[in-house]
């Protein structure tokens, strides 16, 4: 099983190879065997990435901008025409189950290059009357931006990145993570192939050396992550140190607040997709899951009927609902907080172990798992797991469950289940997160925002609000009559 690119960077328009860097492998996670193999970029590389944007940004900027967006379209097009076989790819390098795959990473990026390239033709300025005097405003593009991906969704990330950055008219050189090199080389073929002008959009592999001098590199003038907290931490200080504007999406430990009164079948399916969906490996993902104390006990019951028809298996298998994990080290990471969580006293209801899967030994299975009297004060139920890892807590009325969910450093997201939708907008309203759902889980369209609060993150993706992270405004005032000068 091998998917091997033609080199490990795409630069200019064309496949290069780096001969400095080291060289990491793509593994499969549910076999562990090597898929491809590529070389990380070092300074040489970068520099050719980044000359490269700069040339074809100042092309691509020129261009009317309803050109751009039938550009952008095409791609849109181009990424639903090829859907099956990006996902199979997306699918041999994060381990994710093709059910999801299929529907939720290239099919992604693709309403994201949809709606930004008919966004571009909305972007006007703005005239403002003086009085005689007037000021008009331009939105101008930042000139080079970098992006840095994650790996839990390859294609989806460098579509939310480039999209809304090669709408404004920049360019962007994107880093893909080095667990999960493959997908952004398609990407940025299809991009060429749709009339993007060469180095507009380049791919660059590399592990945190290459970012850092990606961050770091003076010619750069905006930077844009998708990660965790500490590497976030890490960016946001070498890029102040050259005032780059940046745009952090971190971790989250968010909150799904049940109230008595929701359905409960929602509800469950609410739970199950906040934590067991992409094998619980998202950011946004609401792992503590407050019940109302009075339905709790039926909650749990029906939570552990669904989840024990759970499929875990083959991920090329669209039957499949759960793969493995994405690495050993996640593999190991998760397994300690199962163990962790059960040493800390909680009542472990389902799971909590290794998953055997026939046929696929050597991959990282674990079981959908599911505690239940967790305290807050638990490492379960504060620290990021990023696996199948769902902490179940009571609660009795609205003000004591809205500042337990609030008691944590993350902003992430949020979820509410209720009927009452007062009482719904009223606990939103008071949740401290970025991004929250009132009676569902986890569904983040291209047109809504998309970004956390406090440590979760700085700036928004998707919708209008990622204009702003990629644009910036000048204001010009234009005079119409005599200078009024006092000497």
């Amino acid at each position: 099983m091998r998917a091997q690119p033609e080199a490990s960077h795409f630069i200019h328009g064309v496949y290069r190879e780096e001969t400095e860097g080291p060289e990491f492998d793509s593994l499969y996670p549910a076999t562990g065997e090597v898929i491809a193999r590529v070389r990380a970029a070092r300074a040489a590389m970068v520099n050719v990435a980044v000359a490269s944007a700069q040339t074809g940004q100042k092309e691509w900027a020129a261009m009317p901008a309803i050109e751009r967006g039938r550009i952008l379209r095409r791609a849109a097009e181009l990424l639903r025409e090829r859907n099956r076989e990006l996902s199979e790819l997306e699918t041999l390098d994060t381990g994710k189950a093709l059910q999801e795959t299929l529907v939720a990473d290239a099919a992604s990026a693709a309403e994201c290059f949809d709606y930004f390239g008919a966004l571009i033709a909305t972007l006007s300025d703005e005239h403002i009357d003086l009085g005689g005097p007037f000021a008009y405003t331009r939105r101008e593009p930042l000139g080079v931006c970098v992006g840095i991906g994650a790996w839990n969704y390859p294609i989806q990330i460098a579509g939310w990145k480039a999209a809304p950055a090669l709408a404004c008219g920049n360019a962007m050189v994107f880093k893909p993570s080095e667990v999960t090199p493959l997908s952004a080389l398609k990407l940025a073929e299809i991009l060429i192939e749709a009339g993007v002008p060469k180095g507009v959009f380049n791919v660059v592999q590399g592990d945190g050396e290459t970012g850092r001098l990606l961050v770091g590199h003076e010619a750069v003038d905006k930077v844009s992550l998708t990660g965790s907290v500490p590497t976030g931490s890490k960016v946001a200080a070498l890029a102040g140190e050259g005032l780059k504007k940046t745009s952090l999406e971190l971790g989250g430990k968010s909150p799904l607040v049940i109230f008595e009164d929701a359905d409960l079948d929602d509800a469950v399916s609410g739970a199950m997709l906040a934590n067991f969906y992409s094998t619980g490996q998202i950011c946004s993902n609401g792992t503590r899951v407050f019940v109302h104390r009075s339905i709790r006990k039926a909650f749990v019951e029906k939570l552990v009927e669904r989840t024990r028809r759970m499929v875990i298996g083959d991920p090329m298998d669209e039957a499949t609902h759960m793969g493995p994990l994405i690495s050993q080290a996640q593999y190991d990471k998760v397994l300690f907080y199962m163990r962790l969580g059960q040493a800390e006293g909680a009542d472990l209801v389902y799971g909590g172990d290794i998953a055997e899967v026939d046929g696929f030994a050597d991959g990282w299975w674990v079981k959908p798992t599911i505690f239940a009297d967790v305290a807050d004060s638990m490492r379960i139920a504060r620290e990021e797991i990023f696996g199948p890892v769902m902490c179940v807590f009571d609660f009795d009325d609205e003000d004591e469950v809205v500042a337990r969910a609030n008691d944590t450093e993350f902003g992430l997201a949020a979820g509410v289940f209720t009927k009452d939708i007062t009482r719904a907008h009223r606990v939103v309203s008071r949740l401290k997160a970025g991004t929250c759902w009132i009676n569902n889980y986890n569904l983040t369209p291209v047109e809504m925002p998309f970004g956390g609060m406090k440590k979760s993150g700085i700036g928004r993706e998707n919708g209008k609000a990622a204009i702003e992270s990629y644009s910036q405004v000048k204001g010009i005032y234009v005079e119409s009559g005599p200078v009024d000068c006092p000497y």
